[in-house]
């Protein structure tokens, strides 16, 4: 499964567009008083504005690494979610048996107890997922109006937890996951007892018994990684003064660029007399392009903060469980009439 989206140039120039146009209009104001109010004398100097620009990207580059590394970290997290769902799924098939069951079941009885605990590992990823969805008072990026417009959103915001994992358990179950705070720990719980059940009925060989619950414990632990990343944001102190130091620097780069291109027009005035009196215009596309790519590489770094908040940039952790899902219901040799089908791609992307 892959993460991302391809962006095309178009979709990248929307992406941005509300941006873009600012830039436009504070560049076009700018040009505008220097050449009509004759405002030579507001300028400064390439040196401060340099160390600013400097720093800035300095600060942007930390922003984007440390943003990968968490989007990265979320990506393996849950690759590892994959590969241990499997070995799950296996288990239970091979190691629920009547090899030394004190009292043997009959097939259906075995094929129901199976089921039962695949059922409930699938509650379970329902309900991490819906855990990692939901929103946290630092995730703002899915209120951009880009992602509004688009209809960006993940599935979890189309259902609630109960109706999603309200086909994979029993009602007692159902009513004691509600109860809980962390919904997805009660599960693990739920599927401990009930491999202990079995192991006391003998349905579960003790060494397969270790095996199982050493699964449940790298669960446990995947689990408690995915939830640190969710419930510990990037640092707000970097986020925050990033962000008002991007716009101070775009803010401030008018102030030496447009007497730059001024004076450029000046000099060729006595040989070019028509382009040297509009040369100062031509601040504008350069202004927007090195705004526009300061901004855009700041704002890469503010939708990778945070992997699970839903965006088109996270990981696609709804697509990863239902691919899970429909594995693990294929194994059991379910019919694909009765397996849901997987989530829907929107404009290129995974959720």
């Amino acid at each position: 499964m892959h993460i991302k989206k391809t962006y095309t140039a178009f979709e990248m120039a929307m992406w941005t567009r509300f941006e873009t146009l600012l830039f436009v209009v504070i560049i076009s104001l700018w040009v505008a008083a220097y050449y009509f109010l004759d405002l030579e004398w507001l300028r400064i100097p390439w040196t401060p504005l340099a160390l600013i620009g400097t720093a800035v990207a300095f600060v942007i580059g930390f922003q984007n690494n440390s943003a990968y590394g968490r989007i990265w970290e979320a990506r393996k997290i849950w690759g590892g979610i994959v590969n241990t769902s499997r070995t799950l799924g296996m288990y239970v098939q091979d190691m629920v048996t009547n090899e030394y069951a004190k009292k043997p079941l009959s097939n259906e009885e075995l094929k129901n107890e199976i089921k039962v605990l695949t059922y409930r590992h699938i509650a379970w990823m329902t309900a991490l997922r819906h855990a990692m969805r939901l929103p946290k008072p630092w995730e703002t990026t899915i209120n951009h109006r880009t992602n509004k417009e688009w209809d960006m959103h993940p599935p979890e915001r189309e259902h609630t937890l109960e109706e999603d994992i309200k086909p994979y358990i029993s009602t007692n179950d159902l009513d004691e996951v509600l109860n809980k705070n962390n919904k997805q720990t009660a599960l693990l719980y739920q599927q401990s007892h009930h491999l202990r059940k079995l192991k006391e009925q003998g349905v579960i060989w003790e060494f397969s018994f270790l095996e199982l619950e050493g699964v449940l414990q790298e669960l446990f632990t995947l689990q408690g990684k995915s939830e640190r990343i969710k419930n510990f944001p990037y640092p707000r102190q970097f986020a925050t003064l990033n962000h008002f130091f991007m716009w101070v620097f775009v803010l401030l780069l008018p102030l030496a660029l447009v007497p730059q291109f001024a004076g450029i027009g000046n000099t060729i005035f006595d040989n070019y007399p028509l382009i040297g009196s509009i040369f100062v215009w031509f601040t504008i596309p350069f202004y927007v392009i090195v705004a526009w790519i300061f901004h855009t590489m700041e704002r890469i770094g503010r939708t990778g903060e945070n992997p699970f908040e839903g965006t088109a940039n996270d990981v696609p952790i709804s697509t990863i469980a239902r691919g899970i899902e429909i594995d693990l219901r294929q194994n059991l040799g379910e019919s694909k009439e009765d397996i849901p089908a997987q989530f829907p791609i929107k404009h290129h992307t995974q959720f």
